[in-house]
């Protein structure tokens, strides 16, 4: 029989420090990490659930880390994946993605009543559903190589789709041969979140959290899915158990796949439903997500307190949600004191702060939290958008005992939200003077306020390095962002006079200035900090490290 060993062969798409792009396999992608940059996905949410899957083998390779203390041990050794490469061997097995009998996340012999093999395009994201004109698999997919098929069954598990299914033979949920909808792959529900750094050592280590980190939950027989017994159709037995910790989500098997190939690629798939997993209050469990309180859930299951995934809008860059990715443990607590908190941080955010807080990592390394996440529609049965962003910061924002840049970074954002609140008012104001809607111009102007922020922000939140007093650098945002807006209003005042006249329009400039000065107080002030001495201050000036 064939085999296709994903220990040994290439088929992760990474990305070289000197621009290359690769296919590595598993033993390289952990022997090379220091060198190289980042996965490459065929999609971003494909890159996420690849990450899961390195971390889910980096923690059990090293069994923990258990605490702070082995994770420095770790990240200060000169090769702290040195065991992987053993671990990998001793389960070579069932990463054969092709076994007759355990083949890698898949269930050997799954069938369905009538044995039919779906299209490639049940497993493959990049194809929408009855909408194949926006891709370039045109008129779908025939057949994949073992290594796209590989990266696929990973997304699959993490992002599938909801939907009617094929019913596989032995699963007794099955209906009339089919397998009618119980959600999306687990990563699916997610606002995934991880903390990106210069290389994928980096990112791996900043993102493997220790089992007694706080607020986080790891049972000690937590283990990977090639460390269970192999799957059959059906759900698994010990699943009021479970998840057990971060191996076992990030491996966590929601579907049951079988790949069919004819030894030399892969031309079919039989895609099913397999293990259901409650989404609410899976926070302790679950560290690259951000969480929200919700209280319909709260009345509908009857529990005090129930969290659900915070998801991400597409709408909204990720500057934009700062505060879903800076709130710390202690404003949580704060809150707590007298009902729940609406946001919890990400885990993973939380653990880098501890460790920022430990002096374990320096106050200005930049990290870049990388926001992955699927938007699902019609009745969770299609992907309709992927959300991929992310913003360079230093760790001083997350430093849990000192949220002044923290503070500063959210405030700023609240500024930039009224001046563009202000733009988006003096365009409706414009409008109705000229009889027209006022909607469509209002939330054209804000998109614009918005979009020509987005740039000066993110350069500027690059400063709030700790080496600068967090005051300083607010005001030197105020004054980049009212001379942004202003000249953004007065373009729409010279487009709308050559329409209307500048006098119809004299009364709508008083009343934008005086909104606009009033979401920007601090811009008369002199910030003394926030540039270099001798040096105009410059808000925007990049910093290059």
């Amino acid at each position: 029989m064939p085999g296709f060993d994903l220990v040994s062969r290439p088929w992760l798409p990474a990305q070289l420090s000197d621009g290359t792009a690769p296919e590595l396999s598993l033993n390289e992608v952990f022997t090379r990490a220091a060198d190289i940059r980042r996965l490459v996905g065929d999609l971003p949410t494909q890159e996420f659930a690849l990450m899961r899957l390195l971390l889910a083998i980096l923690h059990d390779a090293v069994d923990g880390p258990e605490d702070i203390d082995a994770w420095q041990e770790l990240s200060e050794s000169p090769q702290p994946f040195a065991a992987v490469g053993p671990y990998l061997d001793r389960h070579r097995e069932r990463f054969d993605l092709l076994h007759p009998t355990q083949p890698f996340m898949q269930v050997a012999g799954l069938r369905t009543q009538k044995d039919e093999v779906a299209s490639l395009n049940r497993l493959v994201a990049d194809v929408p559903n009855g909408d194949p004109f926006f891709t370039m698999r045109q008129p779908g997919v025939e057949t994949l190589s073992f290594a796209e098929a590989a990266r696929w069954l990973v997304h699959a598990h993490a992002f599938d789709t909801s939907g009617i299914k094929s019913g596989a033979v032995g699963d007794p949920r099955v209906k009339g041969g089919k397998g009618y909808p119980q959600g999306v792959g687990w990563a699916g529900n997610l606002g995934g979140v991880f903390a990106e750094g210069d290389s994928l050592q980096q990112t791996l280590l900043l993102n493997l959290v220790a089992s007694d980190a706080s607020g986080f939950t790891v049972d000690k027989d937590d283990r990977p899915a090639w460390r269970r017994d192999q799957c059959g159709p059906h759900m698994q037995k010990d699943l009021a158990s479970r998840p057990t910790g971060p191996r076992d989500l990030y491996t966590w098997q929601s579907r049951r796949i079988r790949l069919h190939h004819d030894g030399r690629a892969v031309h079919g798939v039989v895609l099913c439903y397999g293990d259901p997993l409650p989404v609410h209050n899976s926070h302790q469990r679950e560290p690259m997500s951000g969480w929200r309180r919700s209280i319909p859930q709260e009345k509908k299951l009857k529990e005090p307190r129930v969290y659900m995934p915070r998801g991400h809008d597409p709408a909204r860059s990720a500057w934009r949600s700062l505060d879903a990715l800076l709130t710390s443990r202690t404003e949580e607590q704060t809150v707590q004191g007298t009902e729940p908190a609406r946001y919890l941080r990400a885990g993973v955010l939380k653990w880098i702060a501890e460790l920022t807080h430990e002096r374990l990592l320096p106050r200005d390394l930049l990290v870049r939290p990388r926001l992955i996440g699927a938007v699902y529609g019609t009745q969770q049965s299609v992907i309709d958008e992927v959300v991929d962003d992310s913003i360079a910061m230093s760790v001083v924002l997350l430093h849990e005992h000192d949220p002044k840049h923290a503070q500063a970074a959210i405030a700023a954002v609240e500024d930039s939200t009224k001046a563009v609140r202000a733009l988006g008012d003096l365009a409706a104001d414009l409008a109705r003077t000229a009889g027209r809607p006022t909607e469509a111009p209002g939330d054209t102007a804000r998109d614009l306020g918005f979009g020509l922020l987005d740039g000066p922000y993110r350069k500027w939140i690059v400063t709030l390095d700790g080496s600068h007093d967090p005051r300083a650098a607010r005001t030197a945002w105020q004054q980049t962002t009212y001379r942004i807006i202003r000249n953004a209003a007065s373009d729409l005042l010279a487009a709308d006079a050559d329409a209307t006249g500048w006098l119809d329009n004299a009364k709508s400039e008083r009343v934008f200035h005086a909104r606009l000065s009033k979401a920007l107080p601090l811009r008369h002030d002199t910030p003394p900090d926030a540039a270099t001495p001798g040096e105009p201050a410059d808000p925007i000036k990049e910093t290059v490290r």
